[in-house]
C-alpha cells in the first residue's frame, strides 16, 4: 500500500512536470510552423501520429512484463517479510543456508522479470530515438531546400531547427516519462488485485443502527461453511437468554472459535439467521453491533501505540481515572506501572514488549471499560498460570455480573461456575446443561473434565 501511494505520487509528479510540457512544445511548434508552412505542420502532425501509435502497441505489448515484474517484486516482498517475521524459527532448525538460497532464487527471478521488462522498454526508446532522428533530418533537409529555392528565408530556416530539436529533446522526456509512468501504473494494478476486492461482510445500504438490550442471543437454524470447505454448523439452533453466562467447549476443530466470531458478525452466516435481542444481526450496521459486544480474543494483538491508548480503545470517551480502575480490576496496574514509562509506555508492534499473559489482562481490562451488555471470551485465561487465571477469574465475575457471556474455553476450570455449558463436537451440539450436571451425566464433558483433572494431578 505504501508502493502504490508512492507510485500514485509519482504519476502525478510525471504527468505535470514531464508530460504534460512536451505537449504543449508540440501545440506551440505546431502553431509556429504554421505560419512557416502549413504543410510542414501537418506533416509534423502525421508524423508525431505514426509514431505515437508505434509506441502505443508498444506500450501495450510492454504492459505485462511490467505487471511481471510487479508480481515477483511482491512474491520477494512477501518472502523477506516471511523470513524476518520468523527468524527465530529460522535459527531454531539451522535453516540460514537454505533460506539464503530460497531468497537469492527469488531475487533472480525478480531480476530476471526486471530485465525482459527493460530490454522491451529499450526497443521502444530505440525505435522512438530513430524515428525522431530521421524526423528532424528530414524537416531539415525541408527547410534549406525551401531556403534554397526562394520559398522561405534563413530566419525561418533557423527557426524550424530550433523547434526541431526542441521537440527532439522533448519527444525523448517524453518516451522515458511514459515508461516511467508505466512502470508505476503497474504496480499500482498489482495492488488493486489485493485490496480492491469486495468485503465479504458488507452492511445493508438501509441498515439501521443496533440499539442494544439486554443481550439476549439465539442462533436459528444456522449453517455455515467456509468457501470450498466442508460445513462447520448446520442447522445450528440456540438460544442464549439474557444474563446467562454461557460456556463453549468440545475438542479442536470442533467449531468454538468460529461461533463466538458469528455472534459478533466477523463472518455471515451461509443460512438462518443469528439474532441479538430478537435482531438478525446482518440487518443492522456492523459498528453499531460491535458497540454493544465486548470481546477478549485467543489472539491478542495491540496496537502500537502506548498502554494508555490500548486500554482506552475499548471506551475512546473513558478518562484517566476509569482507564486506571479498569486496569486495577483486570490485575494490570502493577506490571504496568513497573514499565519504564508507565501508561505511557509503547508496547510495540503487536505488543511485542509485552508477556503473553500481560497483553491478555490488558485485552480483559479492555473489554471492561466498554461495558457493553454481550461479552465474547474466546480463550481469554489460556495465557495465564494456574494463580494469575484464579486472580482474573475473580474480575472476570465482577465484569460477567448482570450481561450475557458466550465463553469459549478449552481450561474446563473458566467455564466451571458458569450457568450452563454446550459441548460441539463437529460442529453439532451434543450436550447442554449445567457443568454439574453434565459431569454428573458421564458423556463428553465428564470425560474432558476428567482427563483435565488427571493432567492437573500428574506431578
Amino acid at each position: 500500500m505504501t508502493a502504490t501511494a508512492g507510485a500514485t505520487g509519482a504519476i502525478f509528479s510525471t504527468l505535470i512536470w514531464k508530460i504534460l510540457p512536451p505537449c504543449i512544445d508540440f501545440v506551440g511548434a505546431v502553431v509556429l510552423l504554421c505560419t512557416i508552412d502549413v504543410r510542414m505542420a501537418l506533416t509534423l502532425i502525421g508524423f508525431v501520429a505514426v509514431v505515437a501509435a508505434f509506441m502505443y502497441a508498444f506500450g501495450r505489448r510492454a504492459r505485462p512484463l511490467q505487471q511481471a515484474f510487479a508480481e515477483q517484486a511482491l512474491q520477494v516482498g512477501d518472502e523477506l517479510v516471511d523470513v524476518v517475521s520468523n527468524i527465530f524459527t529460522v535459527m531454531a532448525f539451522s535453516a540460514r543456508a537454505s533460506e539464503y538460497e530460497r531468497l537469492r532464487l527469488a531475487f533472480g527471478v525478480e531480476a530476471r522479470a526486471q530485465r525482459r521488462s527493460w530490454l522491451f522498454l529499450e526497443k521502444a526508446r530505440a525505435f522512438h530515438d530513430l524515428c525522431m532522428w530521421l524526423m528532424a533530418g528530414a524537416m531539415l533537409i525541408w527547410a534549406v531546400e525551401a531556403w534554397r529555392a526562394g520559398a522561405t528565408e534563413a530566419g525561418d530556416v533557423v527557426l524550424i531547427s530550433a523547434l526541431t530539436f526542441r521537440i527532439l529533446h522533448g519527444s525523448r522526456e517524453l518516451a522515458l516519462s511514459l515508461v516511467d509512468a508505466s512502470q508505476h501504473f503497474g504496480v499500482i494494478a498489482e495492488m488493486l488485485h489485493v485490496v480492491a476486492v469486495p468485503h465479504e461482510v458488507a452492511d445493508r445500504p438501509d441498515a439501521p443502527p443496533f440499539e442494544p438490550g439486554p443481550g439476549a442471543v439465539a442462533f436459528h437454524d444456522v449453517c455455515f461453511a467456509y468457501d470450498g470447505a466442508k460445513p462447520v454448523f448446520e442447522h445450528l439452533d440456540l438460544f442464549v437468554p439474557a444474563g446467562q453466562r454461557l460456556g463453549v467447549v468440545g475438542p479442536s476443530g470442533a467449531g468454538k472459535s468460529t461461533f463466538v466470531r458469528l455472534v459478533g458478525r466477523v463472518m455471515d452466516v451461509t443460512r438462518g439467521a443469528i439474532t441479538v435481542d430478537g435482531v438478525n444481526v446482518a440487518a443492522v450496521r456492523q459498528d453499531s453491533l460491535r458497540d454493544a459486544i465486548g470481546v477478549v480474543p485467543q489472539d491478542i494483538a495491540l496496537l502500537h501505540r502506548s498502554v494508555m491508548e490500548n486500554l482506552r480503545y475499548g471506551n475512546p470517551g473513558a478518562s484517566d481515572e476509569q482507564v486506571r480502575a479498569a486496569a486495577r480490576e483486570a490485575l494490570c496496574h502493577d506490571f504496568i506501572m513497573a514499565l519504564p514509562h508507565g501508561y505511557d509506555t509503547v508496547v510495540g508492534e503487536r505488543g511485542a514488549r509485552l508477556s503473553g499473559g500481560q497483553r491478555q489482562r490488558i485485552s480483559i481490562a479492555r473489554a471492561m471499560l466498554k461495558n457493553a451488555p454481550v461479552l465474547l471470551l474466546d480463550e481469554a485465561t489460556s495465557a495465564l498460570d494456574s494463580r494469575s487465571e484464579a486472580e482474573i477469574q475473580a474480575a472476570l465475575a465482577r465484569l460477567m455480573n448482570g450481561r450475557t457471556v458466550v465463553a469459549v474455553a478449552h481450561r474446563l476450570s473458566t467455564v466451571a461456575a458458569f450457568d450452563r455449558i454446550v459441548v460441539l463436537v463437529d460442529g453439532h451440539i451434543v450436550e447442554d446443561g449445567a457443568p454439574d450436571a453434565l459431569i454428573a451425566h458421564g458423556g463428553v464433558y465428564a470425560d474432558l473434565w476428567r482427563l483435565q483433572a488427571e493432567g492437573q494431578e500428574t506431578p
